[in-house]
């Protein structure tokens, strides 16, 4: 064809293409300069009309091929052109973009070479994605596809389908009924590679469209389904994984399509996953598609009667396949590199869906197939057997927990004798597994099992391969991570001993080092009772930690790092007073170590902050020292700008996809790659320096100014990680704390940053996108109030935050009202059920976080606020109104912090107030029933006489809450004891409309003991001491009940202070005045109480 282009052009064209493609490295870099300076930033034009020419008629097939690659790598480029990021093609002239987009479309039509084709077809959707994008139409693209698809040559029609899954987009506004029959005979095609072809596309397609436009494209599943069969009968493992990929994103957004033929999709899945004939990779992902169900459809999953038990059956069989050609684990246990990347193979895919069907199906459907093999597999000759058990009680013991909580006993009868299993890699899965249930179960392990746990992994430390003395170590991380030390303490010894034994033996690097991870858990644990040990070990420590830091000893920088570990958690363990000059000694270690830490990958950078923010809790102001050699670098890492790249090269894009710390985004035919492991520092470093404001206080002044402007304040807006947001949200109110506590909370140091901080947070309230987050920051606005103190907030400000307010809960309306539009749903049709049950958790937090902050600003800003806060009162009485429990509880939380702050003023609100208040006396939820009656108390205690007809007509309604049969049980108690207080207020401070105040007040004996909530209990028992001294008859009949509810109240702290010792000086004048004897009152009550009793009554 005739070029468009004048003939230098062309010419200088081909030379450059000839050096792209030469094997002389010379030649071709001065041929990337040229294509980089001559061609992209100054004639783009001319060189994508070239290269689409060339792909048209240039050469033979190989520098076709050349052409279309480099078309399409350089049409993707970005450019700026008028401040304005464009991509290269895009930001042609229209006449050049028609004419080369119908240049490619003559070069598909045209071209004889299949793999050129394809080459050409990958600029097409590349050209055709960013028309799309910009909203440009393409009508012959459509059209030629159709044509393509129906052509008599294979690779055109593969070529079609090609496209359609690149941009699929392009389908979507057309008829229905046309769409189906292109990619049903896609689905019959004679050819195995268009029958792909047409699977990926469609697969692309229907993710493309909306939900309700799938619907009419669920008929197709059965054509698609037909496809498998022969390619698992021919052992094509290949094309099987690329059509089992197919189904995997199908099954991902449209469960409920394959419904009817489920048990068929079962049964092939599973045929497959069996099929040791097949590839790893195509039974995996055969695995994989039938595991998306339990994600996506767990009720279908636990409805199909064979899914369950075949699924865990598999896993178990994959899990397997470990330790091949090393029956004796040698080879595994020489072994240096315990990061092996494993994600590959059988037996990680089968542990991995293991834990994934236990999570989404839980414990019900889970368990009992799992445990039909597991006592057979633990008792089977092949190790491989034993250790798949013992790895499976691992994966399932966190979504199986509720159910196997009370089956412990017989799990860990199990699991125990395999910690002496003649082989060492049943030892270490039997390590897994206690470590993992030490984690899991969580509290029952250390209370009820620590002797069993213990007395059987510590002897596993001294086996004689360093990976199990290793993983038993580790093991003993989860166990000592959530013990009390009172559990602990009887076991250090042993502990001791051992862990320090493979500290000094001549034994492999890793396992010191998950030695001295292992002995600074215990110390965080164990704090003051691993004093007797510091002595032996620190100067151990000191002894590691003085070794000589050079590039000779890279090898020994974790190691190094970790002893830093170890010991800064000894010092926070046994305290200042322990430490005494090695605190001292230590900081100047450290000092030296981050002196000599050069390299951005060495590991004790990154060590040494969390080991100065540890020095600083042990040593308080005496760390002031050292603090201006600290903050450098911590302040760098915090104030760190996000790192992130615009990948549009394949070559770049290759070379970041081999770093570790990197997150790709595909947007547009591209990736967005961000540095994570920059953020995951950033976030360490604002953490830290939350600690240093927190435990310096005045002292951290000098930073205030420099951390709030450059890190806190900017850090609230970070986009990039929620995480930052959430430290910087925190970091804000400690940073106002320190101003505060050096200069006054009047000085106009603290009033100079306060007001520009104030308007930050309510602008980054505006902003933030996530709801969890936005609950975090709802928690930095009402703490940095709660923190600069009285009537720091202007009218301006309480406006610009009941805005926030408003266009928050307008948001939270829609994503509930869209929550009550899935539910109503056929269940197999609804959006992911854990996701909307986080989803719900996190909308009650951020309500709650919303309360808090009501509340601080009504108790600094008093009426002040009721202005502004009126504004709420159409959402107010909507969700005190509502059928949702969380909603009512929203509103009933700000009647009780109006009628709390704003006493008599209140009363113009009572047509909104004291209705609610009587209904949620008797709301099912005891949370709403303790917010009303706490607010009846408040009418009471602060409402003045305007009150007084309305809390005495609701005492039926307490004590009715104080009587129910479930009134003392955990999650009801505090309601119960609100309601008893409450009461007593009424009697106390606003008794003049009760009627009959003596039957009450007998009544009322009744309502107590108060022995949980410590709000409440000092005004029921300071009015029970009130009855005491005035000799009331009620306290004189019932002296013994009264002598009980005192002491419960006592041992448990609920009462102290002056009120406590009111109330005991009162109890015991009325045994004095009662006759009553001591010693018989205390035997009636529990044995542990009788301390109390002796230190304050007898």
């Amino acid at each position: 064809m005739a070029s468009q282009l004048p003939p230098d052009i062309v010419e200088s064209l081909q030379q450059l293409l000839q050096g792209l493609s030469s094997a002389d490295n010379a030649i071709r870099h001065r041929a990337e300069e040229s294509l980089t300076n001559d061609w992209v930033a100054t004639k783009p034009e001319m060189l994508l009309s070239g290269l689409a020419e060339q792909v048209l008629g240039g050469g033979d097939a190989n520098a076709r091929s050349f052409s279309a690659v480099l078309f399409r790598r350089l049409a993707l480029k970005t450019q700026t052109k008028k401040d304005e990021p464009q991509e290269l093609y895009i930001g042609c002239l229209p006449a050049v973009r028609t004419y080369i987009r119908d240049i490619l479309l003559r070069g598909f039509a045209s071209e004889t070479d299949d793999h050129v084709r394809k080459k050409i077809g990958d600029s097409i959707a590349e050209v055709a994605r960013q028309l799309s994008d910009a909203e440009e139409p393409w009508p012959e693209l459509l059209q030629a596809l159709f044509s393509a698809s129906k052509s008599p040559h294979a690779s055109f029609r593969e070529g079609a389908f090609r496209i359609f899954t690149t941009t699929p987009g392009i389908i979507e506004k057309q008829h229905g009924d046309t769409v189906k029959g292109v990619f049903n005979d896609g689905f019959a095609d004679p050819e195995q590679k268009v029958r792909i072809a047409a699977m990926e596309a469609f697969s692309a397609f229907f993710r493309s469209i909306k939900k309700p436009a799938q619907k009419a494209y669920h008929g197709l599943l059965q054509n698609i389904l037909v496809i498998l069969v022969p390619l698992k009968e021919q052992q094509d493992s290949d094309c099987l994984a690329q059509a089992l990929v197919a189904l995997m994103e199908l099954a991902e957004v449209a469960p409920v399509m394959f419904k009817s033929v489920f048990s068929e999709v079962v049964k092939f899945g599973i045929a497959v996953v069996q099929d040791k004939d097949l590839t790893d990779m195509t039974r995996q992902n055969a695995l994989e598609f039938l595991a998306t169900f339990a994600d996506t459809a767990p009720n279908m999953c636990r409805k199909d009667p064979n899914y369950t038990s075949e699924m865990v059956t598999q896993c178990l069989s994959l899990m397997t396949d470990i330790g091949a050609d090393d029956d004796d684990a040698s080879e595994w246990n020489e072994t240096d590199d315990l990061d092996v990347d494993e994600s590959d193979l059988n037996h990680v895919a089968g542990e991995q869906c293991m834990d994934r069907l236990a999570n989404r199906l839980g414990g019900s459907a889970v368990l009992a197939p799992t445990f039909q093999w597991l006592p057979r597999m633990m008792t089977s000759s092949a190790w491989r057997d034993r250790h798949a058990a013992l790895m499976a009680i691992s994966a399932i013991s966190e979504g199986c927990r509720e159910m196997m909580e009370g089956e412990l006993d017989k799990i860990l009868d199990l699991v125990v004798p395999a910690l002496r299993d003649p082989h060492p890699r049943v030892r270490w899965a039997g390590c897994n597994a206690l470590g993992q249930m030490s984690t899991d179960f969580a509290g029952i392990m250390q209370e009820k099992y620590h002797q069993v746990v213990m007395s059987s992994i510590i002897p596993v430390l001294e086996s004689p391969e360093p990976r199990v003395q290793s993983h038993a170590a580790a093991a003993l991380v989860n166990f000592c991570e959530e013990a009390e030390k009172e559990v602990l303490e009887p076991y250090l010894d042993e502990l001791l001993k051992r862990l320090l034994a493979l500290l000094t033996n001549d034994t492999k690097r890793y396992v010191q080092e998950q030695a001295l991870s292992t002995i600074a858990t215990i110390a965080d644990s164990a704090e003051q009772a691993f004093g007797r040990y510091y002595d032996h070990l620190m100067p151990l420590l000191f002894g590691v930690l003085n070794q000589p830091q050079n590039a000779q000893v890279k090898e020994n920088r974790l190691l190094c790092a970790k002893a830093m570990e170890c010991a800064t958690l000894i010092a926070l363990a046994v305290g200042r007073e322990r430490l005494g000059a090695d605190a001292v000694q230590l900081v100047q270690v450290l000092g030296r170590i981050q002196q000599s830490v050069s390299d951005p990958d060495d590991p004790q950078g990154s060590y040494l902050l969390h080991c100065w923010g540890r020095m600083c809790r042990v040593m308080g102001n005496d760390f002031l020292p050292y603090l201006p050699a600290v903050m450098p670098p911590l302040l760098e890492l915090a104030s760190a700008k996000a790192d992130v790249q615009l990948l549009d090269d394949e070559e770049q894009l290759a070379t970041i996809e081999q770093e570790e710390g990197w997150e790709l985004l595909p947007v547009r035919g591209k990736y967005i790659g961000i540095k994570t492991s920059a953020l995951d520092d950033k976030y360490m470093a604002i953490e830290l320096l939350v600690i240093y404001a927190q435990q310096l206080e005045a002292a951290f002044e000098p930073y205030v100014h420099t951390v709030l402007k450059e890190i806190a304040i900017p850090g609230l807006r970070f986009f990039f990680n929620d995480a930052v947001r959430v430290a910087s949200a925190k970091l804000v109110p400690q940073l106002l704390n320190s101003m505060k506590k050096a200069h006054g909370p009047q000085s106009p140091q603290l009033a100079e940053i306060w007001q520009p901080t104030v308007g930050k947070i309510l602008e980054d309230l505006a902003q933030e996108p996530a709801v969890d987050t936005l609950a975090e920051m709802y928690q930095c606005f009402y703490e940095s109030v709660e923190v600069v103190g009285q009537n720091c907030l202007s009218q301006e400000t309480m406006a610009a935050f009941i805005s926030v307010v408003e266009s928050s809960l307008q948001e939270y309306q829609q994503r509930h009202e869209q929550r009550v539009v899935e539910l109503l749903k056929p269940e197999e049709e609804r959006e992911d059920t854990d996701e909307m049950l986080y989803a719900i958790e996190d909308d009650q937090t951020l309500l709650a976080d919303m309360n808090k902050a009501f509340h601080t600003i009504f108790k600094n800003q008093g009426t002040s606020f009721l202005p502004q806060w009126e504004r709420l009162i159409p959402f107010y009485d909507r969700f005190i109104n509502s059928s949702d429990a969380t909603q009512r509880q929203w509103a009933l939380c700000i009647i009780d912090d109006v009628l709390e702050f704003c006493g008599p003023e209140a009363w113009k609100y009572q047509a909104h107030f004291t209705g609610p208040l009587v209904q949620g006396l008797s709301d099912k939820i005891p949370a709403n029933r303790q917010a009303a009656a706490y607010g009846v108390g408040v009418a009471a205690k602060n409402g003045g006489p305007a009150f007084s007809e309305f809390v005495a007509h609701t005492i039926r309604q307490l004590f009715e809450a104080t009587q129910g049969p479930k009134a003392r049980r955990d999650d009801h108690v505090f309601a119960t004891e609100n309601a008893c207080a409450s009461i007593a207020k009424i009697l106390h401070y606003n008794s003049s409309k009760v009627q009959d105040v003596q039957a009450v007040v007998n009544h009322w004996i009744g309502t107590l003991p108060v022995v949980n909530d410590d709000e409440a209990a000092p005004f029921a028992y300071a009015f029970l001491a009130e009855l005491i001294e005035q000799k009331n008859p009620a306290v004189l009949n019932a002296a013994p009940q009264v002598f009980d509810y005192v002491v419960q109240a006592v041992d448990a702290e609920t009462i102290q202070g002056n009120v406590a010792e009111r109330v005991i000086n009162a109890t015991k004048a009325l045994i004095a005045m009662t006759g009553a004897d001591v010693r018989e009152l205390a035997a009636r009550l529990p044995a542990e109480m009788v301390p109390t009793v002796q230190r304050h009554f007898v």
